[in-house]
């Protein structure tokens, strides 16, 4: 039993023994191959490993990692990614295949980190022997059930009232909202285009992080999309007033979920309507109506209005393990320290060098 490296490059080499893992553990669309391909293209820096536990010739668990810094590595963890590249066999203890391959990365590394683990797909391990857990966010989902109706009864009434009120309002404007979804990788790239149009109509122009068709975003989501549109495990969701684009969502599927990956908006409207909120409203109804999905993902951190429509959080983490025990213990101690430091008030203005005069 071994830990194998080689270039992150080689990744395409060994796609086939990524998906086995990943379809028969966690089964998640977000470490899927055809997810994880375009993401290492886009963001990787040459500098990645790709790591695989061998054993009688079969691989038995795999990570892409990078040295964070001396003496630190971290499994990759690009911007666009909700989690960590880790895929293992589920009857492996994660404990051991993370010491192991931490003895065995070359450079003698102190601190391994997985980072941004979903504990609906990897339980929280317990602290201890060198293994330290930390909280990275909440994130929420909505279980699909029985119907829409005693789903939408269990929400509060503020957002029952507000989604009729401006659904009400669009009535007498004369304004018919509705959805359109597009499946075909052939439309990917048009979709790509109009979310950029959408988002780089709002604040997110202003800072440059907005989606466009020649930046790495765009190039990530139009790969990515078009790789899961042709197993129709794509989509993305406009959502019109008449033929106005207010609202977009771009959304992969699998193993019993819809995951929203990016949400923009027409900012313009947001005085009068929340045409993302009724994007929202319209793709649950249609689930529940449906019943293809157990649930929709929104992997993203909770905001305000995520508590509105379910009260299903989650706390994901990372995991880091160090090379000794000792190393962890120092760590607390440091912390330790650091927080009876703040804690201190600071000295009233009397008290900072004033002398009794003789």
């Amino acid at each position: 039993m071994t830990w194998i490296f080689s270039s992150a490059a080689t990744f395409a080499a060994h796609a086939a023994e990524w998906q086995q893992l990943n379809t028969g553990h966690a089964a998640t669309p977000l470490l899927d191959v055809d997810f994880v391909a375009p993401l290492l293209t886009e963001y990787g820096e040459g500098k990645e490993l790709l790591a695989r536990y061998v054993r009688d010739g079969q691989t038995l668990a795999m990570a892409i990692l990078y040295r964070n810094r001396a003496g630190h590595w971290n499994t990759f963890q690009a911007s666009q990614s909700p989690l960590g590249m880790w895929v293992q066999r589920p009857d492996l203890d994660t404990t051991e295949l993370v010491d192991k391959l931490l003895r065995a990365l070359p450079g003698f590394p102190l601190v391994l980190s997985l980072t941004q683990r979903d504990p609906m797909l990897a339980p929280r391990p317990a602290d201890g022997d060198g293994l330290h857990t930390l909280d990275y966010i909440d994130t929420s989902r909505i279980t699909i059930g029985s119907s829409f109706d005693e789903y939408w009864n269990s929400r509060g009434k503020n957002l029952r009232t507000n989604m009729k009120k401006q659904r009400s309002k669009l009535l007498k404007d004369g304004i018919e909202p509705r959805m359109e979804a597009s499946r075909a990788p052939e439309d990917v790239a048009a979709g790509i285009a109009d979310y950029g149009r959408l988002e780089s109509a709002g604040w997110k122009a202003e800072g440059g992080t907005a989606i466009h068709p020649d930046n790495d975003q765009g190039r990530f989501y139009q790969a990515m999309l078009t790789n899961f549109c042709r197993k129709g495990q794509g989509c993305i969701l406009r959502y019109w007033f008449g033929e106005r684009l207010v609202a977009m969502n771009l959304c992969i599927e699998g193993n019993g979920q819809l995951i929203i990956l990016k949400t923009t908006y027409d900012e313009s409207v947001g005085t009068q309507f929340s045409p993302a909120m009724l994007l929202c409203e319209d793709i649950v109804k249609e689930m529940f109506a449906q019943q293809r999905f157990e649930r929709l993902e929104f992997y993203g951190r909770v905001k305000e209005w995520h508590r509105r429509w379910t009260d299903e959080v989650r706390t994901m983490y990372h995991v880091n393990h160090y090379r000794w025990p000792a190393l962890l213990q120092l760590r607390a101690l440091i912390h330790k320290r650091a927080a009876v430091r703040d804690s201190i008030p600071a000295a009233a203005p009397e008290q900072q060098g004033t002398s009794i005069p003789e």
